[in-house]
């Protein structure tokens, strides 16, 4: 009966937030963005298809990993037998991104209770970010953050885990001429671009492109890990850069 009860009220919560206008503002304005979001959920969910992983294997994958950059750089290390620590570090360089949008969200979700910041965490992702800065660009507590975020949140998971485990179920039904590698490949440089908004933005993206190429012949895609640790280092120091020049 009490969990029945707790069913029950998450329920009338849940229904509630819908109706609020900041929730509502939130889902419109990632509802175009979503496009983008489910052809890159489709390609993750075909690589994790044509990796030899199981369907049910792959979607608790999906479901706990939750981060397709992340997926998809670590498939092609599982399927070659990469050292377990290779899988891990290039994993962890690519969610160094989640470290920066925690420091940027944290003015906004600071006064709120730990476990509900934690189930904040777990829906942080590139979109919402790019589109809660846009909405709130000034770091300070305003009504209706939070029923934005999740307006924003349940779109974009939405998308996002139905794509994957469409790729997921019929992956290997998929042909390659149909072009989707590339479609979320673009989907995806289109949500990067979108967070490039300042010449040190664009400076450390440059850099790390130019690293991924120029380190493209070491083995089990390090040049990932590379083109990550070069990007962090020029942004580090153009954050110092500027901290000397306010002093």
């Amino acid at each position: 009966m009490d969990l029945t009860y707790r069913i029950a009220r998450m329920r009338r919560k849940a229904l509630a937030a819908t109706r609020r206008p900041m929730f509502r503002a939130g889902a419109r304005e990632c509802v175009p963005m979503s496009i983008g979001i489910a052809a890159w959920g489709l390609v993750a969910g075909v690589a994790m298809a044509k990796s030899g992983m199981g369907i049910p294997l792959a979607i608790l994958m999906s479901v706990l990993v939750s981060a397709g950059s992340s997926q998809v750089a670590a498939l092609p290390l599982i399927a070659g037998d990469a050292p377990m620590w290779v899988v891990w570090a290039t994993v962890a360089c690519v969610n160094l991104r989640f470290l920066v949008f925690s420091f940027q969200y944290r003015p906004y979700f600071a006064h709120l209770p730990r476990r509900r910041r934690v189930v904040l965490s777990y829906f942080m992702g590139d979109t919402i970010f790019a589109l809660f800065l846009r909405r709130y660009p000034e770091p300070k507590r305003a009504p209706g953050q939070v029923d934005y975020f999740w307006g924003a949140a349940v779109v974009t998971y939405g998308a996002w885990q139905l794509a994957v485990i469409a790729g997921i179920v019929a992956g290997n039904a998929i042909p390659p001429e149909w072009g989707i590698g590339f479609a979320g490949t673009m989907a995806l440089l289109a949500l990067t671009c979108s967070q490039l908004r300042t010449r040190s933005t664009w400076v450390a993206a440059l850099v790390a492109a130019c690293a991924a190429v120029a380190a493209y012949a070491l083995p089990l895609r390090l040049n990932i890990v590379v083109a990550i640790s070069a990007a962090v280092a020029i942004g580090v120091l153009a954050q110092h850069t500027r901290g000397k020049d306010a002093s």
